[in-house]
């Protein structure tokens, strides 16, 4: 198949990873340890290790990046320039089935891609090592746009780091802002193959139709779908919320399990905001900003 199926991942980023990965677990995301990568920096490169490192949250679908320097002499695939730009989320990855396919229809699309780009990981201290196919979008002003591959998925899903207690099972939405917000939509809609409709907010939407395991390697189908919003939008979706920078990703919906009563009560008991958030996905509870790294985060029921 030769579009994007699923989203697989948001990243949020940040100069260090301690305080971002502390909020997190605030939040009641179980984490993964700490991973440092190694990648080329082009396909006809040898593989290097990098600066930068992760921790993430691996949901039933999809999961969510907390990614930071963690080597500042060595070179940081990007994160340098992100969270000079703001703190927050920088990273959306697409998941697809074919590399290879993919790769041929952004090139007919006229992209210039020089190849499959490969990054790896150990997954825990002394592990496995989890691989990676990837199509990064070239130049988009929004932060790292990339279909994505899991040559590895069943080392990285591991139910050691899935149970949450906040109930969360599914990533389920990114909302992005853009002035004009039809720039990005068009960088996503030929990154994905996909078409975009309009957003009832005032934007477009760009609904991924899902596939079986295309998000994790027992992972179900489920719909998910970027928002691409015009920024007077932003605060009927995300209260209160404005665009750090433009254009940006603003915040991204997390699916409970329990129609968000785990979050509910834990949002209350650490003294986190918990604010009524409408939208596609019905009721929500929005963690504003300063909370959660730098990007809003949806729990939805």
């Amino acid at each position: 198949m030769s579009t994007a199926v699923a989203l697989d991942h948001v990243g949020v980023a940040a100069r260090d990873l301690g305080p971002l990965t502390a909020a997190y677990e605030r939040l009641g995301f179980a984490l993964s340890p700490v991973a440092q990568q190694s990648g080329r920096r082009s396909p006809d490169k040898p593989v290097e290790l990098y600066g930068s490192g992760n921790r993430c949250a691996f949901l039933r679908h999809g999961y969510i990046e907390l990614i930071a320097i963690l080597d500042p002499a060595l070179f940081a695939n990007g994160v340098d320039g992100f969270v000079a730009r703001y703190a927050g989320a920088h990273i959306i990855a697409l998941a697809m089935l074919d590399e290879a396919a993919n790769l041929a229809r952004l090139r007919r699309a006229g992209l210039e891609i020089p190849g499959i780009s490969h990054l790896e990981r150990p997954v825990e201290a002394g592990g496995p090592i989890a691989r990676f196919a990837r199509l990064p979008l070239p130049d988009a002003p929004e932060g790292r746009l990339q279909l994505i591959r899991h040559l590895t998925a069943e080392l990285v899903w591991d139910k050691r780091w899935m149970g949450h207690r906040n109930g969360a099972v599914a990533l389920e939405s990114v909302i992005l802002a853009n002035d004009p917000a039809a720039e990005t939509a068009a960088r996503l809609s030929r990154l994905a193959g996909l078409p975009l409709v309009p957003d009832p907010a005032g934007g477009f939407l760009l609904r991924l139709p899902g596939a079986a395991g295309a998000a994790g390697p027992q992972a179900p189908v489920v719909a998910t779908s970027l928002r691409i919003l015009d920024p007077a939008a932003l605060p009927a979706v995300l209260p209160g919320v404005t665009s750090p920078a433009l254009p940006c990703i603003a915040g991204f919906v997390v699916r409970t399990g329990d129609g968000n009563a785990a979050v509910a009560r834990l949002l209350a008991a650490e003294g986190i905001p918990a604010i009524p958030a409408p939208g596609l996905w019905g009721e929500g509870l929005m963690v504003p900003p300063a909370y959660a790294g730098g990007a809003a985060v949806v729990f939805a029921a």
